[in-house]
């Protein structure tokens, strides 16, 4: 059973088929310049570049609109508390408060830097495999614990739920219903406990059989990824687009 969905590495556009390596440094040259995007043009473009993406990469859609549900939701508290908190002038008043162009500027601001990271790195890094990510970030010098933390949550994280949902039906055949009471707050911290004894048991036990296995801490593939003058024209383009966003936002500004 899979640790994590990925409903994204599956599939056959030109997004799909270029090497992992050059799609996290393109993610990194396009997202770290728009994440400091300080203008509206310049953040807009980001999210017309991040649509873009998306619609090269061919993402499923149904997928798509549950993940960017998750930043809408974070996004709808923005607009619940920036628009009336920052001082400046006034457009219009909802009974007590005031919102402000500031506030509605910063708030559009972050909306659209947003969706259009959110997007741009779905599109690069969700349309490869968990295994191809850990095997790329080795490939470019990230340190190698990391990599195997990555790899490892990926693979046992399910594993941990199971072995939660198990104990969890252990006590509700033993009659037990959840109150606000010290009775329930001790079971759960007992259920939490034996999960973390029985996940540091099957950590030992994953360990031994490795080593027995022969394993030196680093992870082998038989996939190989050869670079090809695309890869190189994707991530010529993705640092040309964060300078573009760069330059336009200082212009806006200047």
């Amino acid at each position: 059973m899979s640790a994590i969905e990925e409903p994204f590495a599956q599939g056959r556009s030109p997004l799909h088929e270029r090497d992992p390596g050059i799609k996290i440094l393109t993610a990194l040259g396009f997202s770290v310049p728009a994440a400091v995007l300080q203008s509206l043009p310049g953040a807009a473009l980001c999210l017309v570049l991040g649509v873009a993406l998306a619609g090269a990469a061919r993402l499923p859609l149904r997928p798509l609109v549950r993940r960017l549900s998750v930043v809408a939701l974070f996004m709808a508290f923005l607009w619940i508390f920036l628009p009336f908190s920052l001082p400046g002038e006034p457009l219009f008043h909802l009974g007590p408060l005031t919102a402000t162009q500031p506030g509605i500027r910063l708030s559009l601001l972050l909306s659209a830097k947003g969706f259009g990271i959110v997007l741009a790195l779905t599109a690069l890094l969700a349309t490869m495999p968990i295994t191809a990510l850990g095997q790329a970030l080795q490939q470019l010098g990230f340190p190698e614990k990391l990599c195997l933390l990555l790899l490892f949550t990926w693979r046992y994280i399910a594993v941990i739920r199971q072995e939660y949902l198990r104990q969890h039906r252990c006590v509700k055949a033993r009659g037990f219903r959840p109150r606000t009471n010290v009775h329930t707050y001790r079971t759960y911290a007992w259920l939490v406990a034996m999960l973390f004894v029985r996940s540091w048991d099957r950590a030992e036990r994953v360990h031994q059989a490795m080593r027995c296995r022969g394993f030196t801490g680093r992870f082998h593939s038989i996939v190989r990824f050869d670079r090809t003058p695309a890869d190189w024209l994707l991530l010529l383009c993705g640092l040309a687009t964060g300078a573009g966003l760069l330059a336009v936002d200082l212009a806006q500004r200047g």
